[in-house]
């Protein structure tokens, strides 16, 4: 069936213009067929009007943990009921991040991740958010099944993911990181540096080495100092670098936010890298294996304090950083292109001629009124 999504500002095109208000769109068999603005637009067997609204790209989060009270990791049935919440606030495909868990538990899950991605395509793989992680800075994850990383393990994990491993977080400076590094980038995996007391140039020598991700900028990791800068400023210094941010207002200052994207907007990816509470109550929960308590929809470890994740979802992120100043267009690419080209999947995250028909329509306070994917009501 065609649909025709018209009185619009179309977003993600590389030939419309974003501000006029009279952007349309029309998607048939799951691809974008046309884009254009004005009143001479194709005949569609279902018109919507979009009232003035924004239609974007669908978001793409490439770090997250779950919603709906379950989490990515608990097996089939908890995927599908937190891609439910996510997918009504937008995110039309993700990848599912797996907490540190032991090499034998990681492969499993791997492998059950690796089975829903063949069976459906909007889950995009896994990221593998430990277990090679730095123990000082382990946030939310059990330090006692933190470990350098090793060949085998490495191995292990690669045969179990079956190509569908999309993204790898780890700690440089352990002991055999930066093997890990080329099995992994040889694989296909995108790198991330993260839960890291990586200092500048050992972030730079990671980056070399072919890491080309920062899990969550600022989080589990040292910070910015005039005289050691730190893995953060590393990353914002070199082109081939996409900086994760969570921007809830919670992990990092809304006001700093919006200076990574003034300093790097073109590589910036917003992620939620919520748990099991991002769409559901306030209460007690669990994030591998370890207690959480979640308050005014911020979560944090029981022992320790620690925030544990988030309960963000990706139009909340969109609605945060545009009000600390970010221009539309960057921050809806930022939930939606950036993050694909991030996994290395070029062909998601636009609304130009021929793209996937996977779209979110917006009303004019950014709240989520409609989604399509491959062109179909979500």
């Amino acid at each position: 069936m065609s649909i025709l999504v018209h009185s619009v500002r179309l977003f993600g095109s590389a030939t419309v213009d974003g501000d006029r208000p009279d952007g349309w769109a029309l998607f048939e068999g799951g691809r974008v067929a046309a884009v254009g603005t004005g009143a001479d637009r194709p005949p569609a067997a279902d018109e919507i009007d979009g009232d003035g609204g924004c239609l974007a790209p669908g978001f793409i989060d490439i770090h997250g943990h779950g919603g709906a009270g379950a989490a990515f990791d608990d097996g089939p049935q908890a995927v599908r009921t937190a891609r439910a919440v996510h997918r009504a606030h937008g995110t039309t495909r993700a990848v599912l991040s797996l907490i540190t868990a032991s090499i034998d538990d990681l492969a499993g899950r791997v492998a059950m991740v690796a089975d829903l991605t063949e069976a459906d395509p909007t889950i995009l793989g896994s990221h593998l958010e430990g277990p090679f992680l730095d123990p000082g800075h382990k946030g939310a994850h059990t330090e006692s099944l933190l470990r350098a990383p090793d060949t085998a393990s490495v191995d292990a994990l690669l045969a179990a993911g079956r190509g569908t491993i999309r993204q790898v977080t780890l700690a440089p400076e352990r002991p055999g990181a930066f093997e890990a590094i080329r099995r992994f980038t040889d694989a296909g995996v995108a790198v991330a540096v993260g839960h890291t007391d990586a200092d500048t140039a050992t972030a730079r020598r990671a980056f070399d080495a072919g890491a080309t991700l920062i899990t969550h900028a600022f989080n589990a990791m040292p910070g910015i100092h005039h005289r050691a800068p730190g893995p953060v400023i590393a990353a914002l210094r070199d082109e081939r670098v996409t900086l994760e941010v969570i921007a809830d207002g919670v992990h990092v200052d809304l006001d700093l936010v919006a200076t990574l994207f003034a300093a790097a907007g073109d590589r910036i990816a917003l992620i939620t890298d919520a748990m099991a509470a991002a769409g559901a109550a306030d209460g007690a929960y669990e994030l591998g294996g370890l207690a959480v308590r979640v308050t005014d929809g911020v979560a944090r470890l029981v022992e320790g304090d620690s925030i544990a994740g988030s309960t963000l979802t990706q139009d909340a992120a969109v609605r945060h950083v545009v009000g600390a100043g970010v221009p539309l267009d960057v921050a809806l690419r930022a939930a939606s292109e950036i993050p694909a080209l991030a996994i290395g999947r070029p062909d998601l995250g636009r609304l130009d001629i021929g793209s996937v028909a996977d779209a979110v329509l917006l009303d004019a306070d950014l709240a989520v009124q409609r989604v399509w994917i491959d062109g179909a009501p979500a």
